[in-house]
């Protein structure tokens, strides 16, 4: 399908680039500041103004609410593409992105899961279709594809520096305090839509209608089902507030990722075996099936960094540098600098590789990903120790593990995406991508759940739970590398489908 060509341009993109780099630039600055704070806000004591819950509960709620943004991304893409169009699901939904960010900033404990559960709901809407977008700015045979999304994945990158040095300074200030970073999470995505609607124009009309139009008699159903849900929804949230409907988080979020993985596991081996897929294709599916099991264990140790390691941060890591202390949600802003600053090496390494005819399959990239990754956790294990001899931790720990972390991410997150493009049959690729992003919301809900292992009154446990993430994922990695070696095969069959 070839598109429109563009006129304006910025540094030789679309100009519609700008306008999406812009907004998701400020979008995530919103969406990173805030979730940074989550768990050191939950924990927080009633005096230092935060909500004195338990750190497994809110280490739950955390990892269901990570969890529950990715997989509102599928409803969120479908309304896009089948109700409103995407442009309009973006405005929308950064409204709502923004009304959930100014309800946090009130100052009242009933008001705080009110506020997260907008911000899931605006998030579902915006970021799928931001994606989609950027796409749509290229025609089908555009060399400058690539490049336009390196430079839009800048920007997210960008965003979220930004949210973590300016939420985590708010935080910390004695002149300012938790409610003031939430608002100027806020800010943030105010900022981001008054560019968003300001420049909309330079999109020429990509993502201004739906791509698969329904009828007007399935316009009304699914409206009314989408009403219905959200009644639901504020009736269930209407209950848990009066204590008519008592949730645990721990209990809810185990349930979840239970569901979430029945989800993957039906809908996956349901286009396997009823898709009508030829052998090729289905050993394409097999390849991609060990992508989508290293990426869940891979986010359920890498999402660690909202929780037990900003936890570890704020309790155990010697933050003073001469009299500045640094704020705790500043170690988490290292991922976003080492991503900046390691893409352009690993984009080059990729590309040396192949010229030397080196092409590792991609199990064996992503088994490579998740087991730097869980170096980081053994790096988090010897430095727990000291905090268990009752001694404050020198920051360079946290940096290393930080940036295994990171090389681990640049190792495995693009390659699986790319592997999902690739490997999946055609006619399926677009499910299949919405797909393997319950492998996200699968890894976040685990993550929570692990994460609610550690206790702060209980400092003898941490360096067992670095450990047993550490080893498991090794062991995972191992696993899939050995497999790897018969599914190269199967990817290579894979790409005569």
């Amino acid at each position: 399908m070839n598109k429109p060509e563009f006129t304006g341009t910025w540094f030789g993109q679309p100009g519609g680039l700008l306008t999406l780099f812009a907004t998701e630039m400020w979008e995530r600055m919103s969406y990173y500041g805030m979730r940074m704070m989550l768990v050191l806000f939950m924990t927080a004591s009633l005096q230092d103004g935060g909500l004195a819950i338990t750190v497994a509960s809110a280490a739950a709620i955390y990892g269901l609410y990570t969890g529950s943004v990715y997989f509102m991304g599928l409803p969120g893409g479908w309304i896009a593409d089948r109700l409103i169009g995407g442009q309009k699901s973006i405005w929308y939904g950064g409204i709502i992105i923004m009304c959930g960010h100014i309800i946090l900033a009130i100052p009242s404990d009933t008001t705080f899961f009110i506020g997260l559960i907008f911000v899931v709901l605006g998030t579902g809407l915006l970021k799928p279709n931001m994606s989609s977008l950027v796409g749509g700015l290229y025609a089908d045979n555009d060399d400058r594809r690539d490049a336009g999304f390196a430079i839009y994945y800048m920007g997210i990158n960008l965003g979220s520096l930004i949210g973590y040095l300016v939420c985590g300074y708010l935080m910390e200030s004695d002149s300012f305090g938790w409610h003031w970073a939430f608002g100027a999470a806020a800010v943030g995505m105010a900022i981001g839509l008054v560019i968003y609607k300001k420049t909309t124009a330079r999109l020429n009309g990509v993502g201004a209608e739906p791509t698969h139009p329904m009828s007007e008699k399935g316009k009304k159903i699914s409206w009314a089902i989408i009403a219905a849900s959200l009644a639901s929804l504020a009736l269930v949230t209407f209950l848990a507030f009066n204590g008519s409907l008592v949730i645990n988080p721990v209990v809810f979020a185990e349930n979840t990722a239970i569901i979430f993985a029945i989800i993957f596991v039906v809908y996956f081996f349901g286009i396997y075996f009823l898709g009508n897929l030829n052998q090729n294709e289905k050993k394409g599916m097999g390849a991609l099936l060990l992508v989508c099991v290293a990426s869940i264990c891979f986010w359920s140790g890498f999402e660690q960094a909202g929780s037990s390691l900003n936890l570890f941060a704020r309790d155990y890591t010697d933050r003073m540098i001469g009299s500045f202390e640094i704020p705790t949600g500043w170690f988490q802003s290292l991922n976003s600098f080492f991503i900046i600053a390691l893409s352009p090496f690993f984009a080059v390494l990729w590309i040396n590789l192949s010229k030397k005819m080196i092409s590792p399959s991609y199990g064996i990239k992503t088994a490579v990903g998740l087991i730097i990754m869980a170096t980081g956790f053994l790096v988090m294990f010897a430095a727990s120790q000291y905090a268990v001899a009752g001694l404050k931790v020198a920051p360079y720990w946290l940096v290393a593990t930080y940036f295994l972390h990171t090389v681990g991410e640049l190792c495995l997150s693009p390659v699986a995406l790319s592997a999902v493009s690739k490997l999946s049959p055609k006619r399926f690729s677009g499910q299949l991508m919405g797909v393997f992003v319950l492998t996200y919301s699968i890894g976040n809900l685990i993550s929570g759940l692990l994460a609610g292992n550690y206790d702060p009154n209980n400092v003898e446990q941490i360096p067992s739970l670095y450990l047993q993430i550490s080893l498991f994922s090794i062991g995972i990695g191992i696993v899939v590398v050995l497999l790897s070696f018969k599914t190269k095969a199967w990817e290579k069959a894979a790409e005569d489908k």
